[in-house]
């Protein structure tokens, strides 16, 4: 009887197909960028706790992190059907129950701390989310003990082996839009033998709740963190709007932008309440425009923006006909839209589809091409489809902007309004 493979053994067939995922995974977005990769330990085994705020793609821009194979957890009412869970397992994916299937079930997740365990012990970097579920905001919902349960239990079966929880923190210029930006920070790891040699008296569900705290500050350190209250849409408009004209790292400009909000909150509330109110007002204003905040933290010079219409004025050939040729995956995936009330799975959506359909349609295409036409002309129209997709979604981004700036300069109340945000912030 052959011996059944585990999760964390060489495939070639996922290797293979790494790869390709990995090539589309950093196609999906302009930039993709990843901070602190040299704080990953290379002295043992390590689990990944990112946030959680695009579904799919949260685990795909972590796997694409570097080429080492990764196991994850998901939430496990997705391996219900049998040939999908073989595909999930595939995909190195495992089932986790949540407190929301209810204690009984719960209880099964021995088996997947089991298995989490070996494939720990194996120095195959494993990753979960401890948030348990997504949110498209800027903030950190309440962390699940589960990634802690694993990891103390991991940690006790590995000898000498030392294993850390690396929080990680993930940051979509858009939640939602295709070719948008992302940037993975890595934050401080947590050595779970010291951790547990440091506080001797404490049982383990002490132990659990102290991690709980320890990895709540670390992750809030490694991500654009707004406290998530009635005033979280006026902050992040507020740190639009501080942005603007500031040179260095936008994590770092936008997590000062909110500690002064903080600050100013606890120092002088009237004054942040008129604050908020100015961030509240111009949110609404901006939206019922159509400006995107790109537009209001960024500057862009007249120069740069006569060059960016020149440049797509050059390329409307072409983009006009990549739409028309791209069309069939765009009417899919806005049909797929509809079934999903949470924006959310768009990117995840978008992804799939460039990733399965749009070689299928290259296919055809080149057969087309090439029953049309002398293949000296045929070759180099294929090859130069093959970015279609991103070439267009870059385009649209770059009239969007274009159209949104101009909203901008022209409107001078909202204007008014961040300029009064930046003079009660740095005055």
């Amino acid at each position: 009887m052959a011996k059944r493979r585990k999760i964390e053994d060489y495939d070639w067939r996922y290797s293979f197909l790494r790869n390709i995922v990995d090539w589309v995974i950093k196609l999906s977005y302009r930039k993709i960028e990843y901070v602190g990769m040299e704080r990953i330990p290379n002295d043992g085994a390590v689990i990944y706790a990112p946030n959680h705020t695009g579904t799919l793609m949260d685990a795909l821009v972590i796997l694409a992190m570097d080429r080492k194979p990764k196991v994850f957890v998901a939430r496990a009412d997705i391996f219900k059907n049998p040939k999908l869970a073989k595909m999930l397992r595939f995909f190195k994916m495992m089932p986790i129950m949540r407190m929301r299937d209810g204690f009984d079930e719960v209880k099964k997740n021995n088996r997947t701390i089991e298995q989490a365990t070996e494939v720990l012990k194996a120095k195959v970097p494993f990753c979960i989310f401890p948030e348990g579920t997504h949110q498209t905001k800027y903030s950190l919902q309440p962390i699940s003990k589960g990634i802690f349960r694993i990891a103390l239990q991991a940690q006790e079966l590995m000898d000498d082996m030392p294993l850390y929880i690396v929080p990680v923190g993930i940051r979509y210029g858009s939640f939602w839009r295709y070719r948008a930006s992302a940037r993975v920070q890595i934050g401080k790891p947590m050595n779970v033998r010291e951790f547990v040699s440091s506080y001797p008296d404490k049982t383990q569900p002490e132990l659990m709740n102290i991690m709980r705290v320890a990895l709540d500050g670390h992750m809030k350190n490694a991500l654009l963190y707004i406290p998530n209250d009635e005033n979280y849409d006026a902050t992040y408009e507020i740190c639009a709007a501080a942005a603007n004209g500031q040179k260095g790292d936008r994590l770092l400009v936008d997590q000062n932008t909110v500690s002064r909000v903080l600050d100013l909150k606890k120092a002088d509330p009237e004054l942040a309440a008129r604050l908020f109110a100015l961030g509240n007002d111009a949110s609404q204003m901006r939206r019922a425009e159509r400006i995107s905040l790109k537009s209001v933290a960024g500057k862009r010079s007249f120069v740069s923006q006569i060059f960016r219409l020149l440049l797509l004025l050059l390329l409307l050939p072409y983009t006009l006909s990549a739409a028309l040729l791209y069309s069939p995956v765009n009417l899919l995936c806005h049909n797929i839209f509809k079934k999903f009330k949470d924006q959310a799975f768009r990117n995840s959506v978008r992804c799939v589809m460039n990733l399965v359909l749009w070689p299928l349609l290259m296919i055809v295409y080149a057969v087309v091409a090439y029953c049309c036409m002398p293949w000296q002309w045929a070759l180099p129209l294929t090859l130069a489809l093959l970015p279609a997709p991103f070439i267009l979604h870059d385009a649209f981004k770059a009239v969007r902007i274009i159209c949104s700036d101009h909203k901008l300069c022209r409107n001078n109340a909202l204007k008014a309004k961040y300029e009064e945000i930046r003079k009660i912030l740095f005055n």
